[in-house]
């Protein structure tokens, strides 16, 4: 597993982190103009994030909340929450949002499938066995990911953060820890391209 993550799998990420960047640059600057003209503040949204290793890395996306949006809500997006902006509901929705994450995934912070990060106040409340899922490099999807791709609709709009550490949390940490045990080139090619094809879909349903 050494060799598949730091090696093998390290060279894919590295490498196809790379094409989608260019490929992406149109729409790129196009979707940060939109959130310029949207509401007011930077481009990206960067943040501190457990990463592998246990050693905390910056994360990018893009913004898709109003301005200090941390100091008025908690750490989890509630359903239909105020702070999102315009623009932020469809890249969320859309996921476009992520793909900054493409520069992480170039500087060696995260793969294209592994544990989604959490936020440092989270991964400091991870048990013995839980920090087994730092072993390996976060991602931008993975087991986890696909079950709560709508996190919003599950934890609803009242009690966002008490809702998501009391029935969340931990579940996504077992399938996180079900990723870790069973991680291979198959799974994480098949993770990858389910996750692209809900994508796809959920672009499909918004635009088309």
């Amino acid at each position: 597993m050494n060799i598949y993550n730091n090696i093998i799998k390290r060279s894919i990420d590295f490498l196809f982190a790379l094409v989608c960047l260019f490929a992406l640059l149109p729409l790129f600057f196009l979707l940060a103009i939109a959130i310029k003209i949207d509401s007011r503040g930077p481009v990206f949204y960067r943040a501190l994030r457990g990463g592998y290793r246990d050693i905390p890395f910056e994360i990018f996306k893009f913004r898709t909340m109003i301005v200090n949006a941390d100091k008025i809500g908690g750490s989890t997006t509630a359903l239909n929450d105020s702070r999102i902006t315009k623009v932020g509901k469809t890249l969320r929705k859309t996921k476009l949002d992520e793909i900054p994450q493409l520069i992480n995934i170039i500087k060696g912070d995260m793969s294209f499938v592994g544990p989604r990060p959490e936020i440092l106040a989270y991964t400091s409340k991870y048990t013995p066995e839980e920090k087994r899922i730092l072993s390996v490099r976060p991602g931008i999807t993975d087991i986890s990911s696909l079950k709560y791709i709508s996190l919003d609709e599950v934890v609803g709009s009242l009690n966002a953060d008490e809702y998501y550490e009391k029935y969340v949390f931990h579940d996504k940490n077992r399938l996180r820890l079900e990723y870790v045990d069973k991680q291979s080139f198959l799974l994480d090619a098949r993770l990858f391209l389910k996750t692209a094809l809900k994508v796809v879909r959920q672009v499909v349903k918004i635009f088309v």
